[in-house]
């Protein structure tokens, strides 16, 4: 089978090589997947790059999560037990974490709904608590994990204010439903957010940048707000002043979606059915901006490293056969 190879750390454009390769061989728990399509995910550059928390030994496939088909024509979403990543066109996983692709998504939106929306739905409402009515500042708004978490935030009555980095992602953030779009490249954040909210500040923040996004929340946070801290894109971890927590009376919060798996996989599960229910009435759906063939998918990894995507960019192996065949 075809399937992209690191065999050293770097930049993945100049790392990931498409290879032909030995199908995976699942082992005891697990089971052999089509991939049917792969949402690309900023920690699959983190993989290429060994800066990622996990590190598969030398040479893995990058590829987090999937939408794929089980031997019995099931269709399912799975995250795909690594170093034997999705960025191919088979993968094992673990048969107990298999779930059902919700009928109201295709392939590629499928793949695109899991992690980021868990994500989302978890920092939302299992730590912050958000509540309908409340004010919910989502950092890169237009992005990949940014794009759920508007979803999320106005599918459970909260207004959102976006920002972003540019007008075409403002644009983006906008079309989402986000009820006020802050540019951080020509506006003053705090500022602006101070205004939107007649000076109370964002009950809630979901960040998965750091650095100076993780500064501007410190001082945008609401009285008993909280700060959802998903990620560091930016590639700067901020060092909290906890004395300014004390005195504002706000709480931050960690998200690591991953440790559910492990400590309370049956939330994963009825998060997915929360999910799979908002998706069937239409208010989530992921915002797939890119469908890329396999053989495109070492850019497309790159791309969203350099943060210059919206939405999600999934690959679906034998796209440019299909597209050829469509035209025939």
């Amino acid at each position: 089978m075809q399937a992209w190879q690191v065999h050293e750390n770097g930049e993945p454009s100049e790392v990931m090589r498409l290879e032909e390769i030995e199908r995976p061989v699942p082992g005891d728990g697990q089971v052999s997947l089509k991939v049917l399509a792969a949402d690309i995910n900023f920690p699959d550059a983190l993989l290429c790059k060994g800066q990622y928390q996990v590190r598969p030994p030398l040479p893995f496939t990058p590829g987090v999560e999937i939408c794929g088909e089980t031997e019995d024509g099931r269709r399912v979403i799975a995250t795909p037990a690594l170093p034997h990543g999705g960025l191919a066109e088979y993968v094992v996983a673990d048969a107990r974490a298999l779930l059902p692709a919700p009928d109201a998504l295709d392939d590629a939106e499928a793949a695109a709904l899991h992690i980021g929306y868990q994500t989302g739905w978890f920092g939302l409402h299992q730590r912050a608590r958000l509540q309908e009515g409340e004010t919910l500042l989502v950092h890169a708004a237009a992005g990949g994990v940014g794009s759920a978490a508007v979803q999320l935030g106005k599918a459970a009555g909260a207004r959102v204010i976006g920002v972003v980095g540019g007008p075409d992602k403002a644009k983006v953030a906008r079309d989402l439903g986000c009820d006020v779009v802050v540019d951080r490249r020509s506006e003053d954040v705090i500022a602006a957010v101070k205004e939107a909210t007649g000076g109370h500040g964002a009950d809630v923040i979901y960040d998965p940048v750091g650095g100076e996004a993780y500064t501007q929340s410190a001082k945008t946070v609401a009285f008993e707000g909280r700060i959802v801290v998903v990620g560091f894109a930016s590639g700067t971890i901020p060092s909290p002043a906890l004395n300014h927590a004390l005195v504002k009376n706000y709480s931050i919060m960690g998200l690591h979606w991953g440790l559910y798996a492990t400590k309370n996989p049956k939330l994963i599960a009825h998060c997915h059915a929360q999910l799979t229910e908002l998706a069937a009435r239409g208010a989530i759906k992921p915002l797939v901006s890119e469908r890329v063939d396999l053989t495109e998918a070492a850019s497309a990894v790159q791309r969203v490293a350099d943060g210059v995507t919206t939405g999600r960019v999934v690959v679906v192996p034998g796209l440019h056969a299909r597209k050829e065949g469509a035209a025939a």
